[in-house]
């Protein structure tokens, strides 16, 4: 029997419709977060993805006036203008941030706890 790509996942994702900015060294670009997790994120261009696959790109995603996200991304796959990205860095604010909107979109403090474990083991 085969897994499908969710069985496969060790992190839950939420979908998560909000604007955001993603940055390289050069430029930045505008971009909706269509699911985010402790892991990565998927976001929608609009277009098709303009920029590098071997590139570090910064993403900050407001959630309020004083409330963001910041995350260090790599590309991991993209098709048409939905691209998905790795997370290669994130702070402890961000982290806090973000494990905050994870829990209040699971409804669920047990699942969100055995990501965070998951996280600390790799």
């Amino acid at each position: 029997m085969t897994e499908t790509v969710h069985d496969q996942r060790h992190f839950q994702r939420i979908f998560y419709n909000a604007e955001a900015v993603i940055s390289d060294s050069i430029s930045s670009l505008a971009c909706k977060v269509v699911d985010i997790s402790l892991k990565g994120c998927l976001l929608d261009f609009g277009v098709p993805w303009p920029g590098k696959h071997d590139a570090r790109y910064e993403l900050v995603l407001r959630l309020s006036e004083d409330v963001t996200i910041n995350m260090v991304l790599k590309f991991a796959h993209g098709a048409g203008s939905q691209v998905g990205f790795k997370c290669e860095h994130i702070d402890i604010d961000s982290i806090t941030n973000l494990r905050r909107l994870v829990e209040l979109n699971l409804g669920n403090s047990e699942m969100l706890e055995r990501d965070l474990q998951a996280l600390s083991g790799l």
